[in-house]
């Protein structure tokens, strides 16, 4: 692990600025591809800087970076002369970096990176690693431990205040996006996007207008669905939709492990304690609820689905972190036996949820049947 400099830096700089760093790093063929963001916290403009390196050197230096403003308050790419004006409107006077000299060093469990702006400005921070890949530290709610008491649980909370998300296994909330060796979102957007935005719309009934934000979210959505590793995560305003992913999942991906997961998500109240983006990227830290049009997309009703979308690649300790800072707790889990699963997903199947419901079309029938004619084991 100490030896790795791909994946995702967060922390605080100090410096001529003080503020918070987000430093995202793939590694691509003997080299790394990153992508830096600063925001500072007196709400000056935030800047953004993308580099490449020329191999995988633990050390790395940048000469003379172009420095990217961004809208203090959007957050959103600016032209220096846009924030210059708008200053100036203000009757203050902006002075911004157009360049960096940036140097990059891991050591060990900490990435350490420093820099100098062509305006003599300067900052550095040491920004430890992320606790993504470890095991979760959420505990399970200690009084739900089989399904008849899961059933009573999830019949006692406040209805429509809570989303639910199944999973096969105890896993850390996590995208597939950041489960991949994959963090540099500016890469997803700039790069794989537009590439599968050529490629499958030969495929789909509807042109998605990318620089309309709820087209963008819909095919964000539907190559999600479709098994494309994205940023986003699919939750269910059902908990019954959500154990139906977790035990079928357990059927097709992880016969091992002895519980499956089922976590829920108090929506209500983080929409109401914190701002939602609808965008990835530059952006602070964030996890949003995104209710994402069902264009091309037949699962999104009969799942009851929502996404979030997030730029974080340890959603867990995020949450958490904004837990401590409001003195409440948005997300709770249930650990249900594994070996539940012919019991649970036959009594899904009284319900209505099956393969056949969640996902219209043959796929999905056969699935269903499958089980019916052969059992779920």
């Amino acid at each position: 692990m100490g030896d790795r400099m791909y994946g995702q830096w967060i922390g605080r700089y100090k410096g001529s600025n003080e503020g918070i760093v987000m430093v995202d790093i793939d590694q691509l063929d003997g080299r790394f591809s990153g992508a830096g963001v600063l925001f500072d916290d007196a709400g000056l403009p935030g800047s953004l800087v993308t580099f490449e390196t020329m191999d995988c050197s633990l050390t790395q230096s940048f000469q003379n970076l172009p420095v990217v403003p961004l809208d203090p308050h959007s957050a959103n790419v600016v032209t220096l002369d846009f924030l210059k004006q708008y200053y100036a409107e203000q009757g203050k006077e902006l002075n911004f970096p157009a360049t960096a000299t940036i140097n990059l060093k891991l050591n060990r469990e900490e990435l350490e990176v420093d820099w100098t702006t062509d305006i003599g400005s300067a900052g550095s921070a040491k920004l430890p690693r992320t606790d993504a890949g470890n095991d979760s530290e959420i505990v399970p709610q200690a009084a739900v431990t089989n399904w008849n008491e899961f059933k009573s649980a999830v019949a006692a909370l406040e209805r429509g205040r809570f989303i639910f998300r199944g999973q096969p296994s105890v896993w850390r909330l996590r995208t597939t996006f950041h489960r991949t060796n994959r963090k540099n979102v500016f890469r997803f957007m700039v790069e794989d996007i537009p590439r599968l935005h050529q490629r499958l719309s030969g495929l789909t009934g509807h042109f998605f207008n990318l620089n309309d934000n709820q087209q963008n979210g819909a095919f964000w959505n539907l190559i999600q669905h479709h098994g494309y590793p994205t940023p986003l995560l699919d939750w269910s305003n059902s908990p019954f939709v959500a154990a139906f992913f977790a035990y079928r999942n357990k059927l097709q991906d992880d016969e091992l492990a002895p519980k499956v997961r089922i976590y829920a998500f108090d929506k209500q109240e983080w929409v109401k304690d914190f701002v939602q983006l609808g965008k990835l990227a530059p952006a602070m830290p964030h996890f949003s609820i995104l209710e994402c049009l069902a264009l091309e997309n037949p699962r999104l009703v009969p799942q009851q689905a929502l996404s979030s979308v997030t730029n974080v690649d340890d959603i867990e300790s995020y949450i958490r972190q904004r837990e401590i800072e409001k003195g409440k707790t948005y997300l709770s889990a249930y650990d249900l036996p594994a070996n539940d699963v012919a019991d649970v997903l036959g009594e899904l199947v009284m319900m209505g949820i099956t393969a056949g419901s969640l996902f219209p079309g043959l796929d999905g029938a056969c699935e269903e049947w499958k089980y019916r004619n052969f059992g779920f084991r």
